[in-house]
């Protein structure tokens, strides 16, 4: 059995836009781990001043804080953009109507 979707389908649309959301979260995953364990594990080796303050003082006291709020908005603004994306794509719902409109005229809304 064959569980490919037609390309064009909107499936196949919606699978190409998990797969595209996988490879934002694998490498935001991948920013993540070398912002928390690499730099910090290297982080007293890299003898420098960065603002006048040590390097290994500045990424555990706010660097990594500041990376992972950056992260959180490009991965939201991301994610606005692929769904504004897809909802270009997708031709809109058939109506339906609305529970008061299948009602005849005069009937009692309570």
């Amino acid at each position: 059995m064959n569980d490919t979707p037609a390309p064009g389908s909107t499936e196949a649309r919606h699978r190409l836009a998990w797969h595209r959301n996988l490879r934002w979260i694998g490498g935001l995953l991948a920013v993540w781990f070398t912002v928390t364990f690499v730099v910090a594990w290297f982080a007293r080796d890299l003898r420098f001043n960065f603002f006048g303050w040590p390097f290994s003082f500045w990424v555990g006291a706010q660097g990594a804080l500041v990376v992972y709020v950056l992260m959180a908005a490009l991965y939201a603004w991301r994610m606005n953009q692929d769904d504004a994306e897809t909802d270009r794509a997708e031709p809109p719902p058939a109506a339906m109507p609305s529970q008061g409109a299948s009602r005849g005229p005069g009937a009692d809304a309570a």
